[in-house]
């Protein structure tokens, strides 16, 4: 029984460790972290057209089709109303929203398992200015853009459709600007 605890314990430890960008040098889960990588390019070395075939219900029960954004520098952001790092990363997105909205900004916040009973009082009490989508039973969009191991996770999509940088796990808002500003 003690040992079955001490492994759950440096299992927890070792997620915590690496989720956290305030070691990024031994993160593998995020290797563009670096000023340099990010300043260098826009994209990623194995950037890739991303899939934006899907039509999702926002929570007000409006479609949203992701092919619609072209055009646009879009962030999707693959979160829930339970996760922790998800919730501090969100006041981050509301805030790059406001400011880039009118460079061509479009922040989608998708709820992999969420109801739109728990979306919409979380929305309000965050003040979430951007569309949630509603991600659950939406397996298809998960493996589009996945393999999604765990939320939070950022894509960073550009004009032009292509797959530009993922990012997994919590991210500062300092992170996201720089790679949304590269975009834009």
């Amino acid at each position: 029984m003690q040992w079955r605890w001490m492994t759950a314990t440096v299992a927890a430890s070792a997620l915590a460790f690496l989720t956290f960008p305030a070691f990024p040098e031994f993160s593998s889960a995020t290797p563009w972290s670096s000023a340099e990588a990010t300043e260098s390019a826009a994209c990623d070395a194995d950037a890739r057209a991303a899939n934006l075939d899907f039509t999702l219900k926002d929570m007000n029960g409006e479609d949203v089709a992701l092919a619609s954004l072209k055009g646009k520098v879009i962030l999707l952001n693959f979160w829930a109303t339970w996760c922790g790092p998800c919730k501090v990363e969100i006041p981050s997105f509301v805030e790059l929203q406001d400011e880039y909205r009118d460079e061509g900004l479009a922040v989608l916040g998708l709820s992999v398992d969420d109801t739109v009973e728990k979306l919409k009082p979380f929305a309000e009490e965050y003040s979430v200015n951007y569309p949630l989508l509603v991600g659950l039973g939406r397996d298809d969009v998960q493996e589009a853009f996945g393999p999604v191991w765990g939320i939070p996770v950022t894509f960073y999509i550009d004009r032009e459709g292509t797959l530009c940088k993922k990012h997994m796990g919590l991210a500062t808002k300092e992170q996201v600007e720089r790679d949304v500003r590269s975009m834009l």
